[in-house]
């Protein structure tokens, strides 16, 4: 019999926004022990879900009418279904939400909040991830905590009263050693190697 791998279902009538959820979790896995080899899987509907009832989910994240509309099939899977709103005030009890209508960095701060309850801080590091923290200087590491909280080159710049240029190599730096320039993935990074505190962003 075939072992059918388990994955994260992402459930969203919006193909935009599975797009974008599916990014931010391809940029958070890395840093979850254990996870970096876990499929994300998109469905536009909870049909195409049951078409692929063969593979496990293990997580959904799933748009908040689409659990309207299945609460029979999604309220016993509770702890293990974040609903997916777009400013919308809906109220389930018993679901976490993530409103993905607020900007990147809210939303990969959200996820980091519910993964950080759900894990303690050590399961989130892996070695490899730690000897790239140890390779970044120190100037590095304060460059990279102002970058994550928001700041543009010059601001870093007069912050760290050094010169833009030096800035921008610090930053070419970084990215090249994270592997990313992506903004959300950098304060992934920061946030689980305690370079920046995930209540300062």
């Amino acid at each position: 019999m075939q072992n059918h791998p388990s994955h994260i279902a992402v459930i969203h009538q919006n193909s935009l926004c599975c797009l974008a959820m599916r990014t931010i979790l391809n940029d958070i896995m890395p840093f979850m022990g254990g996870m970096g080899n876990i499929e994300i899987v998109s469905y536009s509907n909870i049909d195409e879900l049951n078409q692929n009832s063969e593979s496990k989910v293990f997580l959904y994240f799933v748009s908040s009418q689409i659990v309207t509309n299945n609460m029979e099939f999604f309220t016993p899977l509770a702890r293990r279904c974040i609903v997916l709103t777009e400013g919308d005030a809906t109220t389930l009890n018993g679901f976490k939400q993530i409103n993905l209508l607020r900007p990147e960095r809210e939303v990969i701060k959200e996820l980091l909040m519910i993964q950080n309850n759900a894990h303690s801080a050590k399961h989130l590091n892996s070695d490899s991830d730690k000897t790239k923290s140890e390779e970044l200087s120190q100037r590095e590491k304060e460059v990279l905590e102002l970058i994550v909280k928001g700041y543009i080159n010059k601001e870093i710049a007069d912050r760290l009263n050094i010169s833009t240029s030096t800035v921008i190599f610090h930053r070419k730096n970084i990215c090249e050693r994270i592997g990313s320039k992506s903004i959300g993935r950098l304060t992934i990074y920061a946030v689980m190697n305690g370079i920046v505190d995930l209540r300062e962003i």
